[in-house]
């Protein structure tokens, strides 16, 4: 790698500067023959498809939506009362979008980030950060209990400053939290070697990681087991409601339900007044083929955590070990896509100019290991909401209950918010439903131009701060005021 010269007006912008100095060609190189499509979901466990629904039914509850919202509502429904007849419906395969895509982060912030739920919920976000280390318990104690092979690795997360502006927040959360100690750039490139990071605080109580697919792909195969019925290539076309009962009309067929969970997340909702409250988002994250022992030695991560940074465009990054023993590298994050319309579209999941600047990135961030290939390269939407964290409502009589947003916490917030769900579903009043979480909604995003035009503004807002040692503009500071953010 070439030195990396600064910037014009002196301020030391690192991934600015990494950009700059990472050739073409050697981009070029890592990007040769890449596969353009998730690398989780292309595991040889991967089931084979369930067939689609023909014709008509009826069922206890129906659930809409394959995902993890969906998998753990049904699960859940069927612990609670194994003789509840339960159905779910996917329009796809079980698990093929956000579910099969992400970096496989499982972690027990429902509100994304402390210092987000005290923004947002000042009186509840003790209790919603005990929630939400009640609900990363169960799901690592569901994944043992029935024995879900998921590459399940209780090794938290590593947050890193990359610019000497963000060592002094780490220290500060640091004080806030005992348990994730600050340590400096030595000891932090003790763990993981990178001539970038300048600091880092280790949760390590506060996540696990996955295989986000195989997590899906084991959910699935419990709620099987249990009796859930699951149709694949079903899609739930409309809602259609009696005095009695709620009706789904799919492609090929019609179910009749008592009760209806909506776990659609991206896509859109069957109840078309939520539509404005979330915008697709596209993610993207590369993942290396195979290091060698050399490669591993030089770059040390013995450990196995997740990686993150403390920018506004943050990368995440984590280890993984692939069926044949290969040990790779996820790196992700920094670009956040919106296209106009909140089109939700297949084309949108490759994006070469962000694969581009993520293999930049990271040549940068381990230069130890410039001229590895990625072997995948992929993109997928999420929920964003304008609070970045779930919200839900019911409809119907109480008879059909909905939840989305969850801006990138799914793995882990989906079972609170199957939880969530189920409770609104069985009409009774418990600590749950009266969460302020779950009554207050986050601000609808505008209708188009202005979503798109606002998308734009935050984003070169949160460029201007990185490049500005953290610190917020006015038009940004408006939108925290008023609770309205966009972030990557």
């Amino acid at each position: 790698m070439s030195s990396i010269p600064a910037t014009s007006n002196g301020i030391p912008v690192s991934f600015d500067r990494i950009e700059a100095a990472v050739s073409g060609s050697t981009i070029d190189a890592s990007l040769s023959g890449t596969d353009y499509s998730p690398y989780w979901l292309q595991h040889p466990d991967r089931p084979a498809p369930l067939p689609a629904l023909e014709g008509s039914m009826s069922t206890d509850l129906l659930v809409v939506g394959g995902g993890y919202s969906g998998l753990w509502t049904a699960l859940l429904a069927k612990e609670a009362d194994p003789a509840r007849d339960v159905t779910l419906i996917e329009s796809e395969t079980i698990g093929w979008a956000a579910s099969g895509r992400n970096g496989g982060f499982c972690e027990a912030s429902l509100v994304h980030g402390e210092s987000n739920g005290e923004k947002h919920l000042p009186k509840e976000n003790k209790r919603l950060t005990e929630l939400g280390a009640e609900n990363l318990a169960g799901i690592v104690e569901t994944i043992r209990k029935y024995n879900i092979d998921c590459d399940l690795a209780p090794t938290g997360v590593l947050n890193v400053a990359t610019e000497k502006y963000q060592v002094s927040w780490l220290k500060e959360e640091a004080a806030a939290n005992p348990g994730a100690p600050f340590m400096d750039a030595d000891e932090v490139r003790s763990h993981i070697n990178s001539p970038i990071f300048e600091g880092g605080n280790w949760e390590k109580h506060t996540a696990v990681l996955v295989h986000p697919a195989k997590l899906a792909w084991g959910l699935r195969r419990v709620a099987l087991e249990l009796g859930v019925k699951i149709f694949e290539h079903t899609k739930g076309e409309e809602l259609v409601s009696t005095p009695d009962s709620i009706g789904v009309r799919t492609g090929a067929g019609h179910i009749t339900a008592a009760r209806v969970a909506l776990a659609t997340n991206v896509f859109p909702s069957l109840l078309k007044r939520h539509r404005m409250h979330t915008i697709p988002v596209y993610d993207y994250a590369l993942m290396t083929e195979p290091l060698t022992e050399q490669q591993r030695a030089a770059i040390g991560w013995e450990e196995g955590m997740g990686l993150a940074d403390m920018n506004n465009r943050f990368h995440y990054s984590r280890p993984t070990v692939d069926e044949n023993g290969g040990w790779r590298i996820l790196f992700g994050g920094y670009d956040a896509v919106y296209h106009y319309g909140r089109g939700v579209k297949h084309q949108y999941d490759t994006h070469h100019e962000t694969f581009r600047k993520l293999a930049a990135h990271f040549v940068g961030t381990f230069p130890q290991l410039e001229g590895i290939k990625f072997s995948h390269a992929w993109g997928g939407a999420i929920d964003t909401c304008s609070r970045f964290f779930a919200f839900f409502d019911t409809s119907h009589g109480g008879r059909v209950a909905y939840c989305a947003g969850y801006t990138g916490l799914g793995v882990g917030a989906t079972r609170f918010g199957a939880r969530v769900m189920l409770d609104l579903l069985s009409g009774a009043k418990t600590e749950l439903t009266e969460l302020e979480m779950v009554r207050k909604k986050p601000l609808p995003f505008p209708p188009e131009p202005v979503a798109w035009m606002g998308v734009k503004l935050m984003t070169n807002g949160l460029v201007k701060a990185d490049r500005n040692e953290g610190k917020r503009g006015p038009f940004l500071k408006v939108m925290d005021s008023v609770g309205m953010g966009f972030d990557s």
